[in-house]
């Protein structure tokens, strides 16, 4: 396997920062899903993410850069450290080598000394705002290398949140735990819904009936539609509260609200209503609503 800070372009000394926004940028780009059938992209994708797994797990970024363990994560066999200090050089082939580690490579016969656990993945995956809001039990998914996992969903889940499936990666040596997969979750944006921590929003457009009249009307909200009550004389942008339709209450936190801003959409006016309007003459009996405003901004 290719050193790994190559396979991510990024220096020796990068910080842990620039190797996650390189993971994430050739990540999207090689994905299986952005290239569906595609063996070359898959391979890279599986190489980013190895290099990342092991280059974002400090401990083994050290190893790997004392030459203790190779880029697949697994223990250097006694025979790299001999080739390692001899080249280019005609002294002591175990220069560099520790006398109590040479002897127990002899006695042990070149084997790895005991279990160590398997390497981790990492991925990432985008999910929908509705699945991060109110969570899934159960979301069966095939990751890139065919391995099929069923994931469980928090509510509440945000994006950049990890989940970490214990004992799904790689198999451990000599006896060792596997290693675990680590899934960085991305959730989409909807089209109806906006969230701010716990809370739901979402823009309702109202007649001008409504808006005058006062009415019932269905809303939708994250966890099914509602039956709200519009008060008469509501004006655009009035803001109306349902309390514990918003996110699901999960770790300690409560239920939050759906905040609902209703927005006038006058549509196609009756004509008899146009009529009316102009033989009222407004301008007469109605204050100037943007008088406040006038004022304030002067």
């Amino acid at each position: 396997m290719a050193d790994p800070y190559e396979t991510l372009g990024v220096k020796k000394d990068a910080s842990a920062k620039d190797i996650r926004d390189a993971y994430r940028r050739l990540a999207k780009k090689y994905h299986p899903d952005v290239n569906p059938g595609d063996t070359v992209a898959e391979a890279k994708f599986k190489d980013i993410s190895a290099a990342h797994a092991l280059l974002s797990d400090a401990d083994k970024r050290a190893r790997y850069d004392r030459g203790e363990i190779d880029a697949t994560g697994q223990e250097r066999g006694p025979a790299y450290g001999y080739s390692r200090s001899a080249q280019g050089q005609q002294g002591n082939p175990f220069e560099g080598q520790d006398f109590a580690d040479l002897f127990g490579d002899l006695f042990n016969g070149g084997r790895p000394r005991g279990p160590a656990k398997g390497q981790s993945a990492h991925y990432q995956m985008t999910i929908s705002f509705l699945e991060a809001v109110n969570g899934v039990p159960k979301k069966r998914i095939t990751m890139p290398d065919g391995k099929v996992i069923d994931l469980q969903i928090p509510p509440g889940a945000e994006s950049g949140q990890v989940l970490r499936l214990r004992g799904q990666g790689a198999p451990g040596r000599a006896g060792g735990p596997a290693g675990d997969v680590l899934i960085e979750l991305s959730v989409a944006p909807h089209p109806v819904y906006r969230r701010e921590e716990q809370t739901i929003h979402l823009d309702v457009p109202i007649t001008y009936a409504e808006a005058v009249l006062g009415a019932k009307i269905e809303v939708p909200t994250p966890r099914g539609p509602v039956t709200v009550t519009v008060p008469p004389h509501s004006d655009s942008g009035t803001k109306l509260r349902l309390r514990g339709r918003g996110v699901p209450a999960h770790g300690g936190k409560a239920a939050g609200d759906a905040i609902v801003t209703l927005r006038l959409v006058l549509g196609t006016v009756d004509p008899a209503l146009e009529a009316f309007l102009r033989d009222h003459q407004p301008e007469k009996s109605e204050a100037n609503p943007r008088q406040a405003l006038l004022r304030d901004a002067a």
